[in-house]
């Protein structure tokens, strides 16, 4: 009576704190997720105990040294060739995995390279048009300016032939004039000008 007593008091105080969804979730995954760990332990420490146990029998029938015995010998034998052969496989592919990380670094170098390489040739490209057009530009000011100054130069010869001509003065008589009127029949587009013209 007095543990049916206390039941049904706790069961009162039970009912009167209100049960919290979020809580009673969290405390089942937990619960589940310790149920998983100890399935993962019961399972792998039964796997273990197995092979103690097979180890075992082996150890005991090899002991036997019968046909049987003899049999599972040999093919221990060859498990553990095999498992060699498997180790050395796994050695040369880590080896060629290297190799292959080894080419596919200094092919990215290369590539990495070729691009800058591009690069630097579009620069120069584009630095030798800019270059080009700019020398272009110049010779073609330079043409233009030569082009007036020998349609000016034209312009005051004849202006100064006329002046000449026009004055009575005999220009033939004088040396520096007559040089200076010879001077002035030369026709400009054919003379090399110089710096002492």
């Amino acid at each position: 009576m007095e543990c049916n007593a206390a039941v049904l008091a706790e069961k009162e105080n039970f009912l009167d704190y209100p049960i919290e969804e979020n809580s009673i979730q969290s405390d089942t995954k937990k619960l589940q997720d310790a149920i998983e760990k100890a399935k993962g332990s019961f399972q792998n420490k039964t796997l273990a105990l197995q092979r103690i146990q097979i180890m075992d029998a082996l150890r005991k029938k090899l002991k036997q040294d019968d046909k049987d015995s003899r049999l599972i010998l040999e093919t221990i034998k060859h498990i553990l060739l095999l498992s060699r052969t498997i180790i050395e496989y796994q050695q040369q592919a880590r080896q060629k995995e290297e190799e292959l990380i080894d080419i596919k670094r200094k092919r990215l170098l290369l590539k990495n390279r070729e691009h800058k390489l591009q690069e630097m040739q579009t620069t120069m490209k584009k630095e030798k048009e800019k270059k080009e057009s700019v020398n272009g530009v110049e010779i073609q000011e330079m043409h233009e300016t030569l082009e007036r100054a020998r349609e000016t130069t034209t312009i005051l010869q004849n202006v100064l032939q006329g002046i000449i001509f026009g004055s009575t003065v005999n220009w033939a008589e004088y040396p520096s004039l007559k040089e200076i009127v010879l001077q002035l029949e030369k026709n400009v587009y054919f003379q090399k000008w110089t710096l002492g013209m």
